[in-house]
Order: C-alpha cells, then sequence, then structure tokens
C-alpha cells in the first residue's frame, strides 16, 4: 500500500530533527532514519500499531517509535502519515488533516 506524508508531519520531523540536533546532529540523524523506516512497515502493514485512544477510530492508528507516536489514517488506497509527536504532547480535540 502506498504511504503519503502530509505537510504538517514532514514538519513535526523536521522540528523533531531541529531539536534533538541541538545537543546532538548525529542521534538527530538516527532518529529520523528510525521514523522514516517504522513508517516503510505501513505499505505491508497498514493496520499495525494500536487505535489512537484520543479519536477512537480504527482507522486512525499509531505507531510508537522510542518516545513519538506516528499517528497514521488508513485509506482504501493508501495510508495518510498525519502526525509525528512526543508522547507527552496533548493532541488536538480532532486529528490533523491536510496534504
Amino acid at each position: 500500500m502506498k504511504v503519503r506524508w502530509t505537510t504538517y508531519a514532514i514538519e513535526d520531523v523536521r522540528a523533531i530533527r531541529n531539536h534533538i540536533s541541538r545537543d546532538s546532529e548525529h542521534f538527530a540523524g538516527i532518529v529520523v532514519d528510525r521514523i522514516f523506516a517504522r513508517v516503510t512497515q505501513l505499505e505491508t502493514f497498514p493496520e499495525s500499531g494500536q487505535m489512537v485512544p484520543e479519536y477512537g477510530r480504527d482507522d486512525i492508528r499509531e505507531v510508537l517509535l522510542h518516545s513519538y507516536r506516528i499517528i497514521h489514517h488508513i485509506f482504501p488506497d493508501h495510508v495518510r502519515v498525519i502526525t509525528v509527536v512526543h508522547g507527552s504532547v496533548t493532541l488536538p480535540h480532532a486529528p490533523p488533516t491536510g496534504e
């Protein structure tokens, strides 16, 4: 299945990289590489992870990596990564949308 990233999710990953790189450029690169690798599994297993408790919808799921939540929306023909957030972040009341 095709995986698509929203602009919002890409900006999330950039912000994560920038934050971590303040302490270690090397580790920032490793974390970003691992995020992209974790998302790759959604091509084969789009229903990976668990339902996002805040949204209670089976089509919006999350996979975890370190302390980050990679939240994705499952469509019939693709999976859309909608946000990548630290586990301590409070999610908005409605899932982010957009391309």
